[in-house]
């Protein structure tokens, strides 16, 4: 694997001042926008112009298989990952109808899935493995083969145009990696951090709980982020971490959707901590852990609508926002050009 990029703060004082006197002189009371003027600011900072502009958004989802599916730990069977990649492809599944609403570019990845897929429009084929390894009996992956698919996720990137990257995902599961990755690199007790997927009962849930307890005593020595990515992720997640550090080095702005994607950018953080800059964080989901892993990064999502589905669902809500948040920064009139008398606050 080449080496990982170095993702430098973005320092800028200059136009951090201009961008707010912009801002404050738009016809409305100071900081009346709330949330949305942050959001217009954070978004002009990663492209580095006064004038920020959203163009040619691409949603990518990468999806695999995990082998610690074999201890019980989802309600759903492992043939729904490729079942469900055939869907996106379809055009059926919700982020393929929030995607055409919205003009987002959809791109499903084969980072794993326990299918042959044929070669068709909309999928990149960039299996590592038909599937993990069980992470009860074996690390996930090997150091090659997290490595390489680090370098692949930041392949697929490098290959993409715009300058937004929305991250989605799908393989079942994928939230007891995600649930591993919190707990180990944030030192969190695995109970916490741990939900019930795609719908476990409280049996099962336990049950679950018990078996990553397990993962994590085997896997004790992995705790340096790369070594944790390998023994406990999966290939979905280690492409995701290289498609945020391609994308961060790239000052893409980069819309981060639920538990198992902010999980990724757990990783890349850990790596690179300036990556946060050029995230957006869609919403808070449902899943367990989700509330935690946003809470350790010290950042507060746009959404708050009860979701768990991930997909890239949550990112394609929020995307309208950005939108938004960019016309109201290049659109709305000043004070001086409308003819508006400001208040006393100015």
């Amino acid at each position: 694997m080449s080496s990982l990029p170095t993702i430098a703060p973005l320092d800028q004082p200059e136009l951090d001042a201009a961008l707010r006197r912009r801002m404050d002189g738009k016809t409305k009371p100071l900081g009346a926008l709330g949330r949305l003027e942050a959001l217009a600011l954070q978004i002009a900072q990663v492209l580095g112009t006064e004038h920020p502009r959203l163009e040619q958004p691409q949603m990518v989802v990468f999806a695999g298989d995990h082998g610690l599916t074999a201890q019980g730990v989802s309600a759903y069977p492992a043939d729904v990952t490729w079942q469900m990649v055939m869907n996106f492809l379809a055009g059926g599944a919700a982020v393929s109808v929030l995607a055409r609403q919205h003009g987002l570019s959809l791109t499903v990845v084969d980072a794993g899935v326990r299918c042959d897929f044929a070669p068709q429009a909309g999928l990149l084929l960039r299996k590592i493995a038909p599937g993990t390894a069980d992470a009860s009996q074996a690390p996930a992956m090997t150091a090659d083969q997290c490595a390489t698919a680090v370098e692949a996720g930041r392949d697929v990137v490098r290959g993409l145009p715009g300058n937004a990257l929305l991250l989605g995902e799908m393989g079942i599961g994928n939230t007891s990696s995600a649930a591993l990755l919190l707990s180990r690199l944030a030192g969190l007790p695995i109970e916490r951090c741990t939900g019930r997927g795609t719908g476990l009962d409280d049996a099962g849930l336990a049950h679950k709980v018990r078996v990553l307890s397990a993962v994590l005593q085997r896997h004790a020595g992995a705790v340096e982020p790369l070594q944790a990515l390998a023994a406990l992720g999966g290939f979905e997640i280690a492409m995701m971490v290289g498609a945020v550090l391609q994308a961060a080095e790239e000052r893409r702005v980069i819309v981060v959707d639920g538990f198992i994607v902010c999980s990724a950018v757990l990783v890349a953080h850990a790596l690179q901590p300036a990556v946060l800059q050029r995230c957006v964080f869609a919403h808070r989901s449902q899943e367990g852990g989700h509330p935690l892993l946003l809470e350790h990064l010290g950042v507060e999502p746009l959404l708050d609508l009860g979701l768990r589905l991930g997909e890239g669902s949550g990112a394609a809500l929020a995307w309208p926002l950005l939108e938004s948040a960019c016309r109201i920064l290049n659109e709305m009139a000043s004070f001086e050009s409308a003819g508006v008398s400001r208040g006393a606050e100015a």
